[in-house]
């Protein structure tokens, strides 16, 4: 699969700075969808690890920073500047976790995401976070954003 971007362009789309900038590749993006990639689970320096573990609940974290990616990567298409408005995360629903931990993955950790809801106030997406064919957790989730300036 072709890399739209890597780790540096995706950095410059979304507010998390280091080490908290989760993913490393964008693999695909169109008005409604994104697809992203990383290794970085199996870092044992990961900055999200609690006793050498990286547990399934921070796969919300990874959510999230798919849909700021696209949001990002949207406004980059858009204006060319790059960079959505800052967003706080609102609500996750239906979020379901098929397995504990994320950390002891070989695979890399891949994101689909689906953006089903888009206005001035803020979006919900439905996402799947899997490595290979391993389904590792589903679900939705909203950002309100910050007012424009």
């Amino acid at each position: 699969m072709t890399v739209l971007l890597d780790r540096a362009g995706l950095a410059a789309l979304v507010p998390h700075a280091g080490a908290m900038c989760l993913w490393d590749e964008l693999l695909a993006a169109d008005e409604t969808t994104v697809h992203v990639r990383t290794r970085r689970h199996a870092d044992a320096d990961h900055p999200l690890r609690r006793d050498g573990r990286l547990a399934a609940l921070h796969l919300i974290e990874y959510g999230a920073q798919a849909m700021a990616v696209h949001g990002g990567w949207l406004a980059k298409t858009a204006d060319g500047a790059g960079g959505a408005r800052p967003g706080v995360l609102a609500a996750v629903r239906d979020v379901a976790l098929h397995v504990e931990r994320i950390d002891d993955l070989a695979a890399p950790l891949e994101c689909s995401a689906r953006r089903l809801v888009a206005n001035a106030g803020g979006w919900m997406y439905e996402f799947r976070l899997h490595a290979g064919d391993r389904t590792l957790a589903t679900g939705r989730a909203s950002v309100i954003l910050a007012a424009p300036a």
